[in-house]
């Protein structure tokens, strides 16, 4: 069973009725997972358990003012508890019978005990009282139990069950089942995306929330990859399909927040296996104190039974049972909303116990892709001018640092040369004939070559002062002199700081980030986003290194990276988290949580919930357990009646549900 998602997986040959029939699913209807149905929403008080509560409810109050006018004792005052015990209680009774039989001690089996006998010492008004509490009770759970697994069911939601297909020259509405590779998915503006897919004609603005909680659209363009699930918000898209429906990305996600929710944390492992030993613990207590004081000292048989009765009603762990799964599974729910992927209960409760983080830096604490940050003309020349002669001369090169000259050149339309005679300077730039004249742009020792002693001393300043910042500074100019300095550098996230600052608030104690780029670099980029601690120079055994080091000095640590090239530091760390989730399998796989859009404050945000679902456990634990113990020693004087420990139980209950479900409110 999973509980949080309400799934049953079957192993061996059997028919959905053959199913309904061994199992205690109260008349609640199977299905196989991959049906889709139209639910009927039927309103909380017309279902049919709650009708029949309801009716003995009022049968309980008949029965009541009956008792007032003949007395409790009265056959029709009787006859009228018995109806309400058996309509409100039956279902009780069969899963308690049922526990009986197979030796399982759980909560029905208490109650069932306590109702009947309550009706055989003549406790007819409790024992009905204990029935309707009980079954409103369960009604309750369910139903707040039910507000949680939301969270799944509105990520089901998310994608069209069908799309309009286009297969030769016919288009088509087919249910995403029957859609193929490779077919071509028309979307239209206002729609949502049925599919994954590669755009192949058409532009637009995406929200991509559902899929990775940004809350800016994205553009797409031929070539860019699109999610199903996704809104399509202006332009019309043609939408060539790489996944079959059940391999898209939010199927995926759903998948493994069903199984995370699944998954068991450390705390509900102890509240289990706490349970197991304490509910047979009661039985006897309960059994001990109804027996002995009549068999010792000749006490009144009937005054203890009631007591061992109130005994079993209340120490039923429901209360303690709910405490945990309810606050784990309404936790990742809501994470998953956010765009952010936890899977599994442990790895909730291990973000809540971090104190240190290591981050990646390439294209996590900046964005991967090198980009012109500085300009520097020379005597006095236009910026435009000096960019398009270093555009028209990287235009033909190959170097990872052209691409980042030819696009600032075509956001600021910059001019554009005629070249000739274009020759690579090995190791060290690049030369062309502009405008008649050689043009060369490189690095400032090929500037050094060039020129020699006829370097203006305030030019090496001020390339000193860029390589201090971390950036990589070309130098543009021709035989004669120097034209421009220009400086490429990976930019760093504008979420970043802002990220790290919010962590530092949230109690860790350690930031530190690991590169493979020179110290410079590393130190300037690290003082920009405000870690801690800058390890640079690193190949991947060091990273890993690096994080087993932070592991033995007892520290709790995380590594956040891609999800590929930092693999083994994910492996070793406490809790291994990809960014840029979205799309990459490898990431979703290999990571314990995944932030689904390169955002880094959806961790914050992460840590935050981590932290409060933890509180809220121990605050369920501690709640359950203390209402029980002050409950039981209430017991003993005669001072709690069978009623008030219903009344207790289903009110600690109701109380660890509902604080479970404030998670939903954590917001970024």
């Amino acid at each position: 069973m999973n509980f949080g998602a309400a799934k049953v997986a079957v192993s061996g040959e059997a028919s959905i009725d053959e199913i309904e029939k061994a199992g205690a699913f109260e008349n609640l209807k199977i299905r196989p997972e991959n049906e889709r149905v139209e639910e009927v929403k039927i309103p909380f008080w017309k279902q049919p358990d709650h009708l029949r509560v309801l009716t003995s409810a009022i049968l309980l109050i008949a029965a009541w003012a009956t008792g007032q006018q003949y007395g409790d004792d009265s056959l029709p005052a009787i006859l009228l508890y018995v109806t309400t015990i058996v309509l409100g209680g039956y279902k009780l009774f069969i899963k308690g019978f049922r526990g009986l039989v197979h030796l399982q001690f759980e909560m029905n089996v208490l109650m069932t005990v306590a109702v009947i006998g309550a009706a055989l010492i003549g406790e007819w008004v409790e024992g009905a009282v204990v029935v309707i509490l009980f079954a409103v009770s369960e009604a309750l759970e369910n139903y707040s139990m039910d507000k949680a697994r939301q969270s799944i069911r509105s990520l089901m939601d998310i994608a069209p069950k069908e799309a309009l297909i286009r297969r030769g020259q016919e288009e088509m509405v087919i249910p995403v089942d029957d859609i193929r590779i490779d077919d071509i998915m028309i979307v239209k503006p206002g729609q949502k995306l049925a599919m994954d897919g590669v755009v192949v004609k058409g532009q637009s603005t995406i929200n991509q929330a559902a899929i990775t909680g940004e809350s800016v659209p994205v553009a797409k363009l031929p070539q860019d990859e699109v999610f199903a699930g996704t809104l399509n918000e202006e332009g019309l898209l043609e939408v060539q399909v790489t996944k079959r429906a059940e391999d898209t990305t939010i199927a995926k996600i759903i998948h493994l927040v069903e199984e995370a929710q699944a998954e068991r944390a450390p705390s509900q492992a102890f509240v289990d296996k706490f349970a197991r030993y304490y509910t047979p613990a009661i039985i006897l207590f309960a059994l001990g104190l109804a027996v002995l004081p009549p068999l010792l000292f000749s006490a009144d048989w009937s005054e203890w039974i009631y007591r061992g009765l109130t005994v079993l009603v209340v120490g039923c762990p429901c209360a303690l049972v709910v405490s945990t799964p309810v606050a784990i599974v309404t936790a990742i729910g809501n994470a998953a909303k956010h765009g952010v992927l936890i899977k599994g209960g442990v790895y909730l409760e291990e973000a809540a116990k971090l104190n240190a983080i290591a981050f990646d830096k390439t294209g996590t604490l900046t964005k991967g892709i090198p980009a012109v940050t500085d300009i520097l003309p020379v005597a006095g020349l236009d910026e435009r001018y000096v960019l398009g002669l270093a555009a028209t001369l990287e235009k033909a090169s190959g170097h990872p640092l052209a691409a980042a000259i030819t696009d600032k050149a075509a956001k600021h339309r910059a001019d554009s040369f005629e070249m000739e005679e274009f020759s690579s300077i090995t190791g060290r730039g690049i030369q062309g004939r502009l405008n008649g004249q050689v043009h060369w742009i490189g690095s400032p020792a090929l500037l050094t070559d060039k020129l020699g002693a006829d370097i203006n001393p305030e030019v090496h300043q001020q390339i000193d002062s860029l390589q201090n910042e971390g950036k990589t500074v070309m130098a543009l100019g021709t035989e004669q002199q120097i034209l421009a300095l220009i400086a490429v550098a990976d930019e760093v996230r504008e979420t970043s700081k802002e990220a790290i600052q919010s962590l530092h608030a949230l109690g860790i104690r350690q930031t530190v980030m690991l590169t493979g780029d020179n110290h410079a670099t590393a130190q300037a980029i690290g003082r920009s986003v405000g870690v801690h601690d800058v390890q640079a120079e690193l190949m991947p055994q060091d990273k890993l290194a690096y994080i087993k080091e932070l592991r033995n000095r007892k520290l709790n640590v995380a590594m956040v990276g891609d999800g590929v090239n930092d693999a083994p530091a994910l492996a070793a760390s406490t809790v291994g988290i990809a960014m840029g989730g979205a799309g990459t399998d490898t990431a979703l796989e290999t990571a314990d949580i995944a932030l689904m859009a390169d955002d880094l404050k959806k961790l914050p945000f992460t840590i935050k919930l981590s932290k409060k679902a933890l509180q809220i456990i121990k605050q369920n634990v501690t709640f359950s357990l203390g209402i029980k113990l002050l409950a039981l020693l209430l017991v003993l004087p005669g001072w709690l009646t069978l009623w008030m420990a219903i009344f207790a139980d289903m009110g600690a209950t109701l109380l660890v549900t509902l604080n479970g479900l404030r998670l939903l409110r954590v917001k970024e």
